[in-house]
């Protein structure tokens, strides 16, 4: 594993919303690092700090503590405007709503094309229709749709559409925030098949961001277990579903539907209580419990893990 290129690492990340009383801590102390050409998979419930994540490293919510690097230079805070420009090339997201996130004034033509105008990323107009009728290829549309709008398309093609207007940026690093959510079931095993294909052929790195675990297990190398803006459990993606450790990881993998409904029927489904933890004396902290397997836990529990896993690999 170490011989891997970092390509983004994020030490000690904290974002702070709001001031005095309505100070709140989004992101608390996070870090992780994503390796060139993999996929980095974020999942956690609904307003446990995956987005805010996504967007700090985007620079759309600024960084109250800690660094984010790429390729081991700082992006946030000041920068200077060389490097700013680069990154802002080489890092593109794509958004949870197709139809919100694409502007439905502006034609297909237009909207692929906005990071290409202020990068001045062509040498001409024919220039600029070729790589906007190539990234429609790309994502297995036509060339003809350039001239239609937003509102003529199906979810699954806009959301095709938010892929294509990163891709023509031919970026490095894509963050794909929920980029399937908003999508019917029928489409999102298309999009996550083309982003999987996209990946192979442009050499791309991603951080997936998600609630569901099932589409984290299909698509991601290395997942992050987040609650309440603290990563809980971080390991390569199957090791986690083997062997989670926390009992929020647990939590949600057991309510994971079981495709096998007898399995489904006699499946128990745990609920987590942070109560269960008894940090007052003894906080935790966030350690290697084995090679690339990292959990939240203080002196007493990583003992429990430890035997746990002895355990799991006696069996």
């Amino acid at each position: 594993m170490t011989d891997k290129e970092v390509l983004v690492e994020v030490k000690n990340l904290t974002v702070v919303f709001g001031k005095g009383k309505n100070k709140f801590t989004a992101i608390d102390d996070v870090s992780f690092h994503i390796f060139k050409g993999e996929t980095f998979g974020i999942v956690g419930e609904s307003g446990s700090g995956k987005t805010t994540i996504g967007r700090a490293i985007m620079r759309i919510n600024e960084v109250t503590e800690g660094q984010i690097l790429y390729h081991g230079k700082s992006i946030q805070g000041k920068i200077p405007k060389d490097w700013d420009k680069e990154i802002t090339q080489k890092i593109q997201m794509i958004f949870q709503d197709p139809m919100a996130s694409l502007n439905e004034r502006a034609k297909v033509d237009y909207i692929i094309s906005e990071g290409l105008y202020p990068s001045k990323k062509y040498k001409d107009e024919a220039d600029r229709q070729r790589k906007v009728r190539n990234a429609l290829l790309n994502v297995g549309l036509l060339p003809e749709f350039s001239s239609r709008f937003p509102h003529e398309f199906s979810g699954g093609q806009r959301q095709r559409i938010g892929i294509a207007r990163a891709l023509v940026m031919e970026p490095e690093f894509i963050i794909a925030d929920e980029p399937i959510s908003a999508l019917d079931v029928s489409i999102r095993a298309q999009v996550l098949n083309l982003l999987a294909s996209l990946q192979q052929q442009n050499h791309l790195t991603y951080l997936f961001i998600a609630h569901d675990l099932s589409i984290v297990r299909f698509i991601t190398d290395r997942t992050a277990v987040i609650y309440k803006g603290k990563i809980v459990e971080l390991a390569e993606t199957e090791k986690l579903f083997a062997h989670p450790l926390h009992p929020y990881t647990r939590a949600l993998l057991s309510a994971v539907p079981e495709p096998n409904p007898y399995k489904e029927r006699g499946k128990v489904v745990e609920v987590y209580d942070p109560s269960q933890h008894s940090y007052d004396q003894n906080p935790p902290s966030f350690v290697e419990i084995e090679e690339g397997h990292f959990v939240l836990a203080n002196e007493e529990e990583l003992v429990n893990y430890r035997t746990s896993l002895k355990m799991e690999v006696n069996k």
